[in-house]
C-alpha cells in the first residue's frame, strides 16, 4: 500500500478528531466533551488537536458540518429506490438519520445552542441542508400537493422523527415508534380519496 501523503495524513486526523469529538458528545454530553478528553480518547497530542482545531468552538462547529455529513448520507442513500416500497425506504431513511449516535450528538450540540450564540450560528446552515436534503427526497410524494401543505408535511415528519428519537431513551416499548410513523404514513403520505361534494339522498 503506498504512503499517505501529506494531505492525506491530514485529512485522515482531522476525521478522527471528529469521530472521536462525536463518541465524546454521546458518552459524556456537551458539557463533558472537552478538548483533552477528545484529544486523549484520540491518542494524539495537544499539538496535533490544535494544528486542526484551535479551540473548542472551532471543533465543535467542525463537528456541526461532520454530523450533517452524516445525516445527510443516510438520507441519500434511499434517493435512488423506485420500488413499490420505495416511499417507505425513504422513510426509513430520514428516520435512520434522525437517530442514533449522530442525532444524540447533534442533539447535544443543539441544546447547547440555546445559549450560545456561536454554536447557534453554526448549526442554522447544516440544517436547514438537511431540511432541504429531506424535501428533494420526498418530492415526488407530495409533487400535486400545495407547496404550503407539503412544507407543513415535511417540518412534521422531521419534528415527529425528532421526538421520537429524544423520547427513545426513556420508552419501553420500541415497536410504538414504528406505529407511530405508520399513523403519519397513513394520515399524511397516503393520498387521501377526495370528497365528491354530493350529499347523501
Amino acid at each position: 500500500m503506498p504512503a499517505l501523503s501529506r494531505r492525506q495524513q491530514r485529512d485522515r486526523t482531522r476525521r478522527h478528531l471528529l469521530e472521536t469529538t462525536v463518541e465524546c458528545l454521546v458518552e459524556y454530553g456537551y458539557a463533558g466533551t472537552t478538548t483533552q478528553r477528545v484529544q486523549e480518547r484520540a491518542g494524539l497530542s495537544r499539538g496535533a488537536l490544535l494544528h486542526h482545531f484551535r479551540s473548542k468552538a472551532e471543533l465543535f462547529a467542525a463537528a456541526v458540518g461532520y454530523l450533517a455529513e452524516l445525516q445527510l448520507a443516510d438520507i441519500g442513500s434511499a434517493g435512488s429506490r423506485t420500488d413499490p416500497d420505495a416511499a417507505r425506504a425513504r422513510l426509513a431513511a430520514v428516520r435512520t438519520a434522525m437517530s442514533g449516535p449522530a442525532f444524540q450528538a447533534a442533539l447535544e450540540l443543539w441544546m447547547a445552542a440555546r445559549t450560545d450564540p456561536a454554536l447557534r450560528k453554526a448549526l442554522l446552515p447544516s440544517q436547514r441542508e438537511i431540511g432541504r436534503a429531506v424535501r428533494e427526497l420526498l418530492a415526488g410524494e407530495f409533487a400535486d400537493r400545495d407547496p404550503h401543505q407539503a412544507r407543513v408535511a415535511y417540518e412534521s415528519l422531521l419534528m415527529l422523527l425528532r421526538g421520537l428519537a429524544l423520547t427513545s431513551t426513556l420508552r419501553e416499548d420500541p415497536a410504538l415508534a414504528d406505529d407511530i410513523l405508520d399513523l403519519w404514513i397513513t394520515r399524511v403520505l397516503t393520498p387521501q380519496p377526495r370528497e365528491s361534494g354530493l350529499s347523501a339522498p
